[in-house]
């Protein structure tokens, strides 16, 4: 048997979670054909079908664009640090994609690597992500390339199955998940289950042989010519995490506070000096590549990527992850010829 919940259900759970007040977020639409993942005032904000995915991630929930550190005051001769409290208030991201999912638990370790980010760990402790196994993808998709698929439970702590009818079943994956829907569900012989998953068409090995042996190959600018460095498919990647951090004020006090940053902006590696060890948008995309399929996972073991296609759909010119592994692969087998 397994456990259903009805649409009308889950909507009435979603407003109640609000009036307790637990902040809720899940796919909005926000313009027309243009869905994000947001924070919902009500459950009748809440899209659960008619699109892909969001064009947005959830790592903004755990791991904001604009985050205070911590306050700081010029007292004549001293200075006053004030601190900022963690975040307190418990969440719930509901209808997550599992693309989406997936990568906390991929950024977990960097956030606790030489430094337990106190912040990051909070809102992950207090989070609850359900995910919505998918019923279609586009092009753009690659989930299968990188270990994982339309229902993949990395990362949830629930994962809801349209039954098409109306209801969802619901399979609970740890703790969080059937803490919140305990006593919540119907019993079913209903089973749910993804559909047809994208086909396979990346060989990581070919790609991490070319990272490693290619790394001064004339192709990486010829690949990535069009790239604008807009920052777009950094910003909108369930995985990418750089960051800045300054200090926002004047003379008497402000705030340090930590901004997300982008490798493919052009300031990104500009030294005090002046000097910029990555002056070509094709050297800022090589690193980019590289970190996700090389350096990442040498270092935690973990592929920097969940396939989402986010990149790309977002890219004004129609670049993103995908096209680049695909050109290196077609380079890497022969199938063209690099500059």
């Amino acid at each position: 048997m397994s456990a259903v919940i009805s649409q009308t259900e889950l909507r009435r759970l979603v407003d109640g979670w609000i009036g307790q007040g637990v902040q809720v977020a899940g796919p909005r639409q926000v313009k027309p054909d243009h869905v994000l993942y947001a924070l919902l005032n009500e459950s009748g904000q809440l899209a659960m079908d008619g699109f892909v995915r969001p064009a947005n991630s959830i790592k903004e929930f755990v791991y904001p664009r604009h985050e205070k550190l911590y306050g700081y005051r010029l007292n004549e001769k001293e200075i006053e640090l004030t601190d900022v409290e963690l975040p307190a208030k418990p969440q719930v991201v509901l209808a997550a994609r599992p693309c989406d999912a997936a990568a906390l638990p991929i950024l977990d370790p960097l956030f606790n690597w030489d430094f337990q980010d106190d912040f990051y760990n909070r809102r992950r402790e207090l989070t609850t992500v359900v995910t919505l196994a998918c019923n279609n993808h586009d092009a753009h998709c690659f989930c299968t390339a990188v270990g994982l698929a339309p229902d993949a439970e990395r990362g949830s702590d629930a994962m809801l199955f349209d039954l098409g009818d109306g209801s969802y079943e619901v399979r609970c994956l740890t703790d969080k998940g059937r803490k919140l829907f305990d006593g919540k569900t119907q019993s079913s012989d209903k089973v749910g289950q993804a559909k047809a998953a994208p086909k396979k068409t990346i060989d990581l090995e070919k790609i991490r042989s070319f990272i490693n042996g290619d790394f001064e190959s004339p192709y990486w600018q010829e690949l990535t010519l069009r790239c604008l460095g807009c920052g777009s498919c950094a910003f909108t990647c369930p995985t990418c995490h750089c960051f800045d951090i300054v200090d926002e004020g004047n003379a008497a006090g402000g705030e340090r506070v930590r901004n997300w940053d982008a490798c493919q902006f052009c300031l990104f590696t500009k030294h005090a000096s002046g000097h910029n060890p990555r002056t070509a948008q094709g050297q800022r995309q090589r690193q980019r590549v590289t970190h996700k399929f090389g350096i990442y996972p040498d270092k935690f073991g973990d592929i920097l990527c969940t396939g989402c296609g986010n990149c790309t759909r977002n890219c004004p010119v129609s670049l993103g992850i995908f096209p680049v592994l695909d050109s290196i692969q077609k380079v890497e087998t022969g199938a063209v010829e690099a500059a």
